[in-house]
């Protein structure tokens, strides 16, 4: 699949404003989604989904026969090491595409941990920096917004991939940020 389709598939998804409680594609072989929509049968069936990855502790695991479960029980805290989980995630949604099925990555909202996951592996398997990774990625699913903690652990990675990083983590008027939310700080004047 091209970069145009996908980057179509993406913008069909945004118009009809399925953030939240739809799936969004990220690329051939990989879903990103809130836990709501990752217990929607009809919805993992529809995209032919064959594993799905929970990375959260408070949502149970929603179990079919027909589907492969991963389950991450790890919190939304910046203190949290998903850094652990990069390369062998990376890995499994890799052979499940492989092998010709698709993958579902959702924690709670799909706003901070399962992005965190996805943007590990499309470094690791596209090749893209963290920067690119993340455009490409909001652009897809425009709710993401890792916490900071999981902003320092992809910038570690990213580093031992590429060898440097293309997000720094910068003062702010609301304290430290990752330097892709920059502009939208700017002028922002704390109380």
């Amino acid at each position: 699949m091209t970069r145009q389709t996908e980057e179509r598939m993406c913008h069909l998804s945004i118009s009809k404003g399925s953030f939240l409680p739809g799936l969004n594609r990220i690329s051939e072989g990989l879903y990103l989604a809130s836990a709501k929509a990752a217990s929607n049968r009809t919805l993992l069936a529809t995209h032919r989904i064959t594993c799905v990855i929970n990375v959260s502790q408070e949502i149970a695991k929603n179990e079919a026969p027909e589907l492969e479960y991963v389950n991450i029980p790890v919190s939304d805290t910046p203190d949290t090491c998903l850094l652990q989980y990069f390369e062998d995630i990376a890995d499994k949604i890799h052979t499940v595409k492989a092998g010709g099925g698709n993958t579902l990555l959702h924690c709670v909202a799909g706003i901070s941990r399962s992005p965190t996951l996805c943007l590990a592996f499309l470094m690791k398997y596209h090749g893209l920096s963290l920067q690119a990774a993340h455009d490409w990625v909001k652009t897809c699913r425009p709710i993401i917004r890792p916490n900071l903690g999981f902003w320092t652990q992809l910038m570690t990675y990213e580093m031992s991939l590429f060898g440097k990083n293309t997000v720094t983590i910068i003062d702010s008027p609301v304290g430290p940020i990752p330097s892709i939310y920059e502009k939208e700080t700017k002028n922002f004047v704390p109380f």
